[in-house]
């Protein structure tokens, strides 16, 4: 059973994009979410939500099962994933 794979993502973000196009590539399912293309309250708390995975709320953050991935780091998703 895979764990639960959600990413805070930008749309215009080359590591966020990257970050999509490897876990299509090893097709592996995820949620993301273009915190940029929020708008008002939504995006407010959309923030907040990042915030308390990442405090610098960079992207992108990745979140697998309870372990967080800040930026596009191929080696620690590879291992999270046990790829």
């Amino acid at each position: 059973m895979q764990a639960a794979i959600k990413i805070y993502t930008l749309s215009t973000c080359g590591h966020c994009k990257a970050t999509k196009r490897f876990l299509d590539e090893c097709k592996i399912e995820f949620e993301f979410e273009d915190v940029d293309l929020l708008e008002g309250e939504e995006r407010a708390a959309m923030i907040e939500e990042v915030k308390r995975w990442n405090p610098a709320c960079s992207f992108p953050t990745i979140i697998i099962g309870d372990r967080v991935i800040v930026g596009y780091r191929e080696d620690e998703i590879r291992e999270a994933l046990g790829l």
